[in-house]
């Protein structure tokens, strides 16, 4: 696998990463759904006046539940494939020359055009840095 299909990987695994981590965020939301009621009943003792009370709690439905639970294991198996990929992108990234490196943390962690990336770099020029980003990848 060449560094640019690893770079590639790096950047969509940690997208995938955040992705799933809010899809789980929003199952967590889902199963703990409170409900309330309002009911009718009276007091213990004399006068048996009638009365109204607020009852709340978690609505708990089997089926549903259970679903969420497979989807949630299977986001989770999700995250930690994605986490995997992440790092291994990371250790063949951290073998690339620390210059290498602030280039592809700019331009491929953070999105910045290249001209964003001369400016960061202080005393580069863009065309400067593709060119040096290209050569580094044909050496590899």
């Amino acid at each position: 696998m060449n560094i640019k299909q690893v770079l590639n990987d790096y950047v969509d695994a940690c997208e995938l990463v955040r992705e799933t981590e809010d899809d789980i965020a929003e199952l967590e939301q889902k199963q703990s759904v409170v409900t309330s009621d309002k009911v009718k009943g009276s007091m213990n003792e004399h006068p048996y006046t009638q009365q109204s009370f607020n009852i709340e709690g978690l609505a708990y439905d089997e089926k549903r539940n259970e679903r969420l639970t497979k989807e949630m294991d299977i986001l989770s198996k999700r995250r930690e494939k994605a986490n995997r990929v992440r790092l291994q992108a990371l250790e063949v990234i951290n073998q690339a020359p620390i210059r290498i490196q602030r280039i592809i943390r700019f331009r491929y962690e953070k999105k910045l055009t290249w001209e964003e990336v001369a400016d960061r770099m202080k005393g580069s020029t863009s065309g400067g840095l593709k060119m040096e980003l290209k050569r580094f990848f044909e050496e590899k």
